[in-house]
């Protein structure tokens, strides 16, 4: 355990790690005060990319938690950020919520439904029949197809939704076109958070409740692991991969108690 809390800088995911939907999680509160006394480099890492920074500080507040809004940056904001330095001043069609559609047009970018670069799908609710026949015809004609990431399905208020990855699917088969995806665990998303806290790797640990995003996303980054059982993976869960964390937890607030 010395060898956690001796870290510099953490990379922390949200849902399961910090909350459950609406619920703080047991030893939030007291893992994130202690990252603040112990002077501590954070960052609450999401792949959600419905919320902007902001809203996610208000989030925390009315759970009782105050974070500063540079502690959050999500898969919207690292989509943002991979797109500009593909083509500055670009332009998309966005089937996603605000979070995406605020941090593209914060990067430069247009919204474009007839000749877009590319074509972004994020975590829509506005999701239907008549957006995904326009984005298949839009792809067809050449523009580029982007997820903000690669998960199948993602917690909603207690229960499990379709994500970003399960939606996208059928424009990449009615196309044929694979989609890049940004978020986790494309060490992508992972150096652009290093590199926000202006930490070594060496310096930082990531803390997550994601065997398939979290823990792969540490791993092809090279960056220590660690895994709460407080979110979607039970211990029975870890023979099921082929690959292991460095350590496991029942939460963050075991690394408090430390």
């Amino acid at each position: 355990m010395g060898s956690i809390t001796e870290k510099k800088a953490f990379i922390c995911d949200m849902d399961g790690v910090l909350y459950h939907g609406n619920a703080l999680l047991a030893g939030a509160k007291e893992f994130i005060d202690w990252l603040k006394a112990e002077g501590k480099k954070f960052l609450f890492l999401t792949n959600s990319s419905a919320r902007s920074p902001k809203e996610l500080k208000q989030k925390l507040a009315r759970l009782g938690v105050d974070v500063e809004e540079e502690h959050f940056y999500t898969s919207a904001l690292a989509t943002a950020s991979f797109l500009a330095s593909q083509k500055p001043g670009g332009s998309a069609y966005v089937i996603g919520e605000a979070g995406l559609t605020n941090a593209l047009y914060e990067a430069g970018f247009t919204m474009n439904d007839v000749n877009p670069d590319y074509v972004v799908i994020g975590d829509p609710r506005s999701y239907n029949y008549e957006t995904l026949e326009h984005a298949v015809n839009l792809v067809l004609r050449g523009a580029k197809l982007i997820g903000t990431n690669s998960d199948l399905t993602g917690p909603v208020e207690g229960k499990i939704a379709p994500s970003t990855g399960a939606l996208i699917a059928p424009v990449e088969l009615a196309t044929g076109r694979k989609a890049y995806f940004v978020g986790k665990p494309n060490p992508l998303i992972m150096r652009h958070a290093v590199k926000k806290l202006g930490c070594k790797r060496e310096e930082t640990i990531i803390v997550g409740d994601r065997m398939d995003t979290d823990m792969i996303a540490g791993i092809e980054s090279e960056i220590e692991t660690i895994l709460v059982l407080s979110g979607v993976t039970s211990r029975d869960d870890l023979k099921n991969f082929p690959y292991a964390p460095d350590h496991i937890l029942d939460g963050v607030g075991d690394i408090v108690r430390s």
